[in-house]
């Protein structure tokens, strides 16, 4: 016998504006699979921690309710893509579509794991008429320990505030190769709020006295950290500096009581996949970032 979906008025939609309220409704959902869910997470944290870096508008905030039991979360902080959760009924993506569309909520694309994130964007284009592709497929790995990879040359550091323009530069050649929008923008506030994070910053690997790799991390979930954005100048690849600079960045976090690290990796780079995986990280699902058609969008932060 078929199995009828169930109707869609049983499940809502609903916006909310205050960060901490959101969070602590959402968290409980999230944190079931923190990996899966650690961009969301983190977003939150940085909501609650650094406001300021969200100047443009109010967050998005949606819960995905049936009766009293969450079965979807969204967020989106403009002019970034919206990223939503894992979706646990099946018409969440279109009440959630069906709902920002209705609000006039412009959305420029959409971050989520596998299958949430097509389903997202086909239920965008059947409410809206704006049709979404698929621009890129990401790995969101995870690392409880460490296995140290082959000695290269050079040493680890910690940058200050000395290595700001350094820093904004290379993040924002970062942005330009995975497809950003508003690079140099997005740079600056990246680099200035992870400078100042107590907990987040970058490392760089010097060869020669030359920095040659730089590896990010902030983003902190409940019980883990982004490792992120992962940049070498072409220059300076396939020296084993960026292996070498993430084990170093991923045990430092570890030391410092995180029980994991996460890391998002395109799909596309079996040789960067490769390497992560000989560092320590496992496969735990897959992320993918549609955008509307001819346009482009941030997939993380």
């Amino acid at each position: 016998m078929e199995q009828s979906l169930p109707a869609p008025h049983a499940v809502r939609a609903e916006r909310m504006t205050r960060v901490g309220a959101f969070r602590e409704r959402a968290s409980p959902f999230l944190c079931r699979d923190e990996a899966r869910h650690n961009l969301l997470l983190g977003i939150l944290t940085n909501l609650d921690s650094w406001p300021s870096e969200y100047p443009d508008e109010e967050p998005q905030l949606w819960m995905v309710t049936r009766g009293s039991t969450t079965v979807g979360v969204a967020v989106m902080t403009s002019p970034y893509n919206i990223v939503v959760s894992e979706l646990a009924d099946p018409v969440a993506a279109e009440v959630l579509a069906q709902s920002l569309g209705d609000a006039n909520i412009a959305v420029p694309g959409v971050v989520a794991s596998v299958p949430a994130a097509e389903q997202f964007a086909t239920a965008w284009e059947r409410h809206t008429g704006q049709a979404m592709e698929c621009e890129v497929r990401q790995g969101i790995y995870s690392l409880s320990r460490v296995t140290s990879p082959a000695a290269v040359e050079g040493r680890p550091r910690q940058a200050t505030e000395h290595d700001r323009d350094l820093l904004h530069e290379w993040i924002a050649s970062f942005g330009e190769e995975i497809g950003g929008r508003i690079i140099r923008e997005w740079a600056r506030r990246e680099v200035e709020r992870r400078l100042a994070e107590e907990n987040g910053g970058y490392h760089l690997w010097e060869a020669g006295g030359t920095p040659v790799s730089l590896v990010g991390f902030g983003g902190f979930t409940p019980n883990g950290v982004r490792i992120g954005p992962v940049y070498t100048p072409p220059d300076h690849r396939g020296a084993g500096y960026a292996s070498a600079l993430v084990a170093h960045a991923s045990q430092q976090c570890l030391d410092a009581g995180r029980r994991f690290c996460f890391l998002y990796t395109d799909l596309a780079n079996p040789t960067s996949n490769g390497i992560y995986r000989r560092i320590g990280y496992e496969l735990v699902c897959e992320s993918e970032q549609w955008g509307l058609v001819h346009r482009g969008g941030l997939a993380t932060r």
